[in-house]
């Protein structure tokens, strides 16, 4: 699905400003993969969604998306009508009266045929049941609820890759689960979605695959099993494992005979009540 080969990017560039976001990154991304992307503010993660969304200037034959090359004029109409990308806060995004308008807007704006169509099944692909919030202002819905909406005004393009930037930030713990069921979905249809997230505890579960940028490079690339027991790696990139795996990490170092891959509350307790009664 994506094909990157030794992209660099840099901003200011040829001016006493310029700052190198991304050094050298090759990547290969298989279709239908669930991608998670991580790394502390600065790492390069938002300017290497952006390139892939053809949202910034790329040299041509770096970089391929699809079999499109957004290095290309010709292409990246092509391109932006494949790849759906969510910011961070979406629901700041939301503008028309009514949710349908507004998610309909997307496909409306591409000549897509039957819009309307196209936004009524992306609702129902959220979880927001178009007969009921159709005609309501997107604005008289909760937070969770306009993230959700915002999310569907993306789906309604029908995108191949779905890039989700931080779409968890903010959320209380329902809206959280819900968004992060609905995302679940997508990938369970066939999808191919990189998630960008600073909640480790979001990714972990869920991907299945971690990749970890680090002052413009890949530092980190594979299972979240392999990545998440790195520590040392993880720690100069300043991430850290989600807290459950901390947990385990901690018991595994105290003599517990207990996995430190485990991601989930449910698996940390099954594996502790096992070693517990080893113990006993």
């Amino acid at each position: 699905m994506i094909e990157i080969k030794n992209l660099t990017f840099e901003y200011g560039s040829g001016t006493a400003m310029a700052q190198k976001a991304l050094d050298g990154v090759s990547l290969s991304i298989a279709r239908g993969q669930f991608v998670g992307l991580a790394g502390q503010t600065g790492s390069g993660k938002s300017t290497l969604v952006q390139l892939i969304a053809g949202l910034l200037p790329v040299k041509p034959g770096v970089l391929q998306v699809d079999g499109l090359d957004p290095g290309s004029k010709a292409d990246l109409k092509a391109l932006r009508s494949r790849v759906g990308m969510v910011f961070q806060y979406p629901e700041h995004q939301l503008f028309d009266e009514t949710v349908l308008s507004d998610v309909s807007f997307g496909p409306r704006n591409l000549e897509l045929p039957r819009p309307e169509e196209r936004a009524r099944k992306a609702l129902s692909l959220v979880g927001m049941d178009p007969a009921e919030y159709g005609d309501r202002s997107p604005f008289a819905l909760s937070g969770g609820q306009k993230r959700r909406v915002a999310l569907a005004g993306v789906l309604a393009m029908e995108p191949e890759l779905l890039i989700l930037d931080e779409l968890t930030a903010g959320l209380d713990p329902e809206g959280r689960t819900k968004i992060l069921a609905v995302v679940e979905r997508l990938h369970a249809e066939g999808r191919t979605i990189i998630f960008i997230s600073h909640r480790m505890q979001d990714l972990a579960p869920r991907v299945d695959r971690m990749v970890v940028l680090h002052q413009g490079k890949v530092c980190l690339d594979g299972t979240p099993q392999e990545v998440f027991t790195q520590r040392e790696k993880l720690k100069a990139a300043a991430l850290a494992p989600p807290p459950v795996t901390e947990l385990m990490q901690r018991l595994r170092a105290e003599g517990w005979k207990v996995r430190g891959d485990i991601f989930t509350v449910r698996d940390a307790k099954a594996e502790i009540m096992r070693a517990w009664r080893q113990r006993c």
